[in-house]
């Protein structure tokens, strides 16, 4: 009971680890102090578990745990972190600490099924823990992008309205063009770090599960190549070179996408079965 309460407790510092991680990604983006500060007090949070877990394992083997290759998977993730937090509290570089931040999120869900780490009757379990996790992520970046389409939606209408001089009390209710195009952005700015990281997730469960994985999988190729698109019309907006009708158009068509390979993807898949 003890040993499965501590996998329970691994797993919160992975969903933790996670959503520090997207409030880092939109700090980048969206320059507050604010988001900055949730997103350290996140990670914060998840170097007290690890450094929990870490003196717990030294007091139980009485030495310093960094003799087994899942030992040294954690160390190292549990150094990353830490020089995550040095550098966000001295260094103050955003860039270098979210991609070490995510570096030391690969390894700690990497360490989280380490075959020396936990019992075999916990493994399946937590799998499909993971599993869950994966999916989770999946559907919430999904239903980011769902708002950003909207959005673009009805942008591209009051676009059309006011142009035509057809705007009426019908439409008073709508949010003015400038409003609607920032929550185009935000909504991309969630989505696209959930997106990654449920991929990161769904890749390290079937090498975990499945024999035989083709990294060319439909779903896979197709779920890289979405997080791509939007990656970079978020950072094409965010210079300024894809704006207003353009920028509501883009993210149009990239839903589409995602529509596109959520059902064909699914259907096409060797392991992703939706019915």
């Amino acid at each position: 009971m003890t040993q499965l309460a501590m996998a329970w407790l691994y797993e919160i510092m992975v969903v933790l680890y996670a959503t520090g991680i997207v409030f880092y990604f939109i700090d980048f983006f969206y320059k507050r102090i604010k988001i900055r500060r949730i997103a350290f007090w996140f990670i914060s949070i998840v170097w007290i578990l690890q450094t929990a877990f870490l003196l717990l394992n030294i007091v139980e083997t009485k030495r310093f745990p960094i003799l087994s290759l899942s030992e040294g998977i954690y160390f190292y993730a549990w150094l990353l972190v830490t020089l995550s937090i040095i550098l966000h509290c001295v260094a103050r570089v955003d860039l270098p600490v979210f991609f070490i931040s995510v570096l030391g999120f690969i390894f700690v869900t990497i360490h989280l099924f380490a075959p020396d780490r936990v019992q075999h009757s916990l493994v399946e379990s937590l799998e499909s823990e993971m599993l869950f996790i994966h999916i989770s992520f999946a559907i919430l970046s999904y239903a980011a992008f769902s708002i950003s389409f909207v959005f673009s939606i009805l942008y591209l209408i009051l676009y059309r309205l006011l142009k035509e001089k057809k705007y009426t009390k019908l439409w008073s209710r709508l949010p003015s063009l400038h409003q609607m195009s920032k929550w185009m952005f935000y909504s991309i700015l969630v989505g696209v770090p959930m997106i990654f990281i449920s991929l990161l997730l769904g890749l390290e469960w079937a090498f975990l599960k499945l024999e035989g994985l083709s990294m060319l999988d439909i779903k896979i190729v197709g779920s890289f190549i979405i997080t791509i698109i939007y990656l970079f019309v978020l950072v094409f907006h965010h210079g300024g070179k894809i704006t207003g009708l353009n920028f509501a158009w883009a993210q149009i068509y990239t839903f589409l996408l995602v529509v596109i390979n959520f059902f064909l993807g699914s259907k096409l898949s060797n392991f992703h079965f939706w019915y």
